[in-house]
């Protein structure tokens, strides 16, 4: 008989929500600041919104991993 898993599909939602929606708005922040705007300033907040939204998706599996919450 196969193991439950420990989470649940709902939870990874979540996650990937909160990554996505803190990737989006710390790239629109920064090209905010910095006044690009146009086809430029889209590609540079795709790029940077990926980049942060997988780091914290990342960071956060590592944490309940050490943490023992998920394996």
């Amino acid at each position: 008989m196969p193991k439950s898993p420990r989470g649940s599909i709902f939870v990874s939602v979540i996650g990937i929500l909160f990554c996505g929606v803190a990737g989006g708005y710390s790239a629109w922040m920064l090209v905010s600041n910095l006044g690009i705007d146009g086809v430029i300033g889209a590609f540079i907040a795709a790029v940077v919104g990926m980049i942060v939204a997988t780091a914290l998706w990342a960071g956060g599996a590592a944490l309940l991993r050490a943490l023992g919450l998920m394996r």
